[in-house]
């Protein structure tokens, strides 16, 4: 099931309180976001009212540091979708604007609780900051709550092996190809959500036809290829990726590209959601001498995989 998206603040004032908003970025909805966002699921059904997620786009340090502004692990859309599987029903999107990012943390606040009929809840991780120069905070939330009436609740950090985690964190292991170490963090495996879009069809001359894959996400994992799944309309498929730039058969492509090759498919897909998940690293990418070689280690590749995948 979809989720319900709200655009603005004033939208809440449509839905049946009492209200419990779990609110955050929510890059990646890993671990420590899973637990914000059950809990005021869990708190929500306790007062027999709804949960929100509340999440902003585009990322804050996009707006206010573009120049560090860091890879995303989701979209928008894609956060959206995790966000439904999580059993969030209604979901406000905030636009991050400088402007938005000037209000003072009581302004935003009010506004949210001036909004819900009524504002029950405020659901954060314990470290969350907000508001102008980032000046609120769970204390100053908590203070805001005795004012205006509603209940602030700070989730403590989710550690994996003692570490606490964190998007930051989740970054790093992907551009390292952690994938095992990702998944402990995430609660299930690497995805990448994108569009499939034509390319230049020379799968298909090789034997092994792909999908061209636009990710909508930043953070890739290393160049290579990859055992994979694919999600397309709710059915999983298995198969083989290559991240990176086609070395063999293209000597001026710099843009890193997903190829997915899927096992015994074929459906035409141009133009369809596709959600990419990375189960294993197979090999490096690499440029061949030729493109008989490049299609003999494509067949290995592919053998492999079908053996792990068992089918």
């Amino acid at each position: 099931m979809a989720v319900n998206v709200l655009r603005s603040i004033d939208a809440l004032t449509a839905l049946r309180g009492p209200l419990v908003l779990a609110v955050g970025v929510f890059d990646g909805f890993h671990l420590g976001h899973q637990a914000v966002v059950g809990r005021a699921i869990a708190d929500a059904s306790a007062a027999r009212g709804l949960a929100v997620a509340l999440t902003f786009d585009p990322h804050p340090a996009a707006i206010l540091r573009p120049e560090s502004a860091p890879s995303l692990l989701t979209s928008t859309r894609h956060k959206l979708q995790l966000l439904a599987q999580a059993g969030v029903q209604h979901a406000l999107v905030v636009e991050f604007t400088r402007e938005f990012a000037s209000k003072p943390p009581e302004v935003f606040i009010r506004e949210l609780a001036a909004a819900c009929s009524p504002l029950a809840e405020i659901c954060v991780g314990e470290d969350w900051a907000f508001g102008k120069g980032r000046s609120g905070n769970l204390a100053s939330l908590i203070a805001l709550g005795r004012t205006l009436g509603f209940t602030a609740v700070g989730i403590p950090a989710v550690a994996v092996d003692g570490k606490s985690v964190s998007s930051t964190g989740i970054r790093a292991a992907v551009e390292q190809g952690e994938l095992a170490f990702v998944a402990q963090l995430l609660g299930r495996d690497f995805s990448v959500l994108g569009t499939v879009i034509e390319g230049r069809k020379l799968g298909r001359t090789l034997g092994f036809p792909t999908a061209n894959v636009r990710p909508e996400s930043e953070q890739l994992p290393p160049n290579g290829v990859y055992a994979v799944r694919a999600a397309i309309d709710g059915k999983s498929h298995p198969g083989i990726a290559n991240v990176g730039v086609r070395p063999t058969v293209s000597s001026e492509c710099t843009q890193r590209l997903i190829e997915v090759h899927l096992f015994d498919f074929a459906e035409e897909i141009y133009g369809r959601d596709i959600e990419v998940f990375f189960m294993r690293f197979v090999r490096p990418e690499q440029k061949f001498p030729s493109l008989d070689a490049l299609r003999a280690q494509i067949a290995c590749d592919v053998a492999s995989v079908r053996i792990a995948h068992r089918c």
